[in-house]
């Protein structure tokens, strides 16, 4: 599928993906890097700079297809357990014990704020919020991507493990990729 749109991902949301395949398939990060192609190729093989924006489609999208076609026998899971690894990527240092110590509510209602800083276009808006869950809507892509939408479920779903939160869900309840008017989450967590 080629992109319809211009929508860009700051580098840090780039970097993590190659940080994850390295991690989980050290014997096999070549195999990826060689399956990519041109403009894949080129940012993956370039110095990923961390406040850069990049051509989503390029930079996440194929490349995370090809991972998940080497790697998952094409199912997207794939997606969703990189979004999961980019969570504790991320966030480091100060950001990774506020993480630890902080309550759900507080780091769920700034959601839309972490993910405008990723994302060139598009809203995580909090639709409803409790003491153990909340409902994410995922609005105003110009493209709607599987990649994307199981990347930030898998990426939810690693914030609240670095709470602590050992029994959690995330259910993605509407998909922009299947005609929805956006994409929703279901996360709880006790």
């Amino acid at each position: 599928m080629e992109p319809k749109d211009n929508l860009k991902l700051r580098g840090t949301g780039v970097i993590a993906l190659p940080a994850f395949i390295q991690s989980k398939f050290p014997d096999r990060f070549a195999e990826w890097m060689n399956s990519l192609p041109g403009a894949s190729a080129s940012i993956h093989r370039s110095r990923i700079l961390a406040f850069e924006m990049y051509p989503v489609y390029d930079a996440l999208i194929v490349p995370t297809e090809k991972m998940c076609e080497l790697f998952y026998k094409g199912e997207e899971h794939g997606a969703w357990e990189s979004g999961h690894f980019s969570a504790s990527y991320a966030l480091s240092g100060i950001y990774k014990v506020f993480f630890r110590f902080g309550k759900p509510q507080f780091i769920i209602d700034r959601a839309s704020r972490v993910f405008s800083t990723y994302y060139s276009e598009g809203t995580l808006r909090v639709i409803e919020s409790s003491s153990n869950g909340c409902i994410l809507r995922l609005e105003r892509f110009p493209e709607h991507y599987r990649v994307v939408e199981m990347n930030v479920a898998g990426w939810a779903d690693g914030a609240l493990e670095l709470m602590g939160k050992k029994e959690r869900t995330v259910t993605i309840t509407r998909r922009g990729t299947k005609g929805d008017p956006y994409t929703e989450y279901v996360v709880k967590w006790s």
